[in-house]
């Protein structure tokens, strides 16, 4: 197996290489998926064809966005989480997905990465749906891990042999500190999510914001401590701005 460790648009992109077959551990933004297509085709010199899975770890802008463009373009499979239901599904659901391709704009912006488009299916068909603990279809050194909390459907991919692990928004970075993401819907699935991690004690995490690393003790301890104890999502957000604004009149 051969790990690159690619930029995206506002993400890293992580493609496993092996001789006859190429994984992508993620779904990518829609901006990455012609970049990714040169990165096979130019890069490692193989045809499209040579990606057969494409895990997509939950359904936000930056992890989603490509998966069924680079169905269409390579014949990939794509795997998900075997949770109900959609994600982004009833009014509040699009409230939120226009909240979060808002948010993916932003952080472009703050990256200082062009405007592009970042439109994608609200709902994805997966052709494979993935338990927990469950292998990835034909990649069986890949092990999926339910790591809820960020949403209710969140996977983190565990490499057996190395013991390294794919956490993707488990875990950010801000400032040279590991945090929790926003939003967090699931309190207390987040830190069981954490501690599931802590415990498989891997050799190193690779994170979708933040590269590959290794977490201390004192991180782990920092982490739990600055993790929400209620669900921080984008409604309570407003609220808690909009009744402190009211306060500060």
């Amino acid at each position: 197996m051969k790990l690159h460790k690619i930029d995206g648009y506002i993400q890293n992109i992580y493609l496993v290489e092996y001789e006859e077959k190429l994984l992508l551990l993620d779904g990518l933004c829609r901006a990455d998926v012609k970049m990714i297509c040169q990165f096979i085709t130019e890069t490692l010199a193989r045809p499209l064809t040579d990606l057969k899975l494409v895990v997509v770890t939950h359904m936000h802008p930056d992890h989603a966005g490509g998966a069924t463009k680079l169905r269409k373009l390579t014949g990939c499979k794509i795997a998900m989480s075997n949770v109900k239901g959609y994600w982004y599904s009833g009014l509040d659901g699009i409230l939120m997905r226009w909240t979060d391709l808002a948010l993916a704009h932003w952080v472009a912006k703050r990256m200082g990465k062009p405007k592009r488009r970042l439109w994608y299916p609200v709902k994805i068909t997966a052709d494979h749906q993935l338990d927990d603990g469950d292998p990835l279809p034909d990649f069986d050194e890949w092990q999926a891990l339910f790591t809820q909390g960020h949403t209710d459907r969140d996977l983190s991919l565990l490499h057996k042999p190395t013991n390294k692990v794919y956490v993707a928004d488990l875990i950010v970075t801000v400032k040279g500190r590991y945090i929790s993401p926003f939003p967090v819907f699931y309190p207390n699935r987040y830190r069981a999510s954490i501690q599931r991690i802590k415990d498989i004690k891997p050799t190193s995490i690779f994170l979708a914001h933040g590269g590959e690393v290794a977490l201390s003790e004192q991180d782990y301890q920092h982490l739990f401590k600055e993790m929400p104890k209620m669900p921080a999502t984008h409604w309570r957000s407003v609220k808690t701005k909009f009744i402190k604004s009211m306060f500060s009149k």
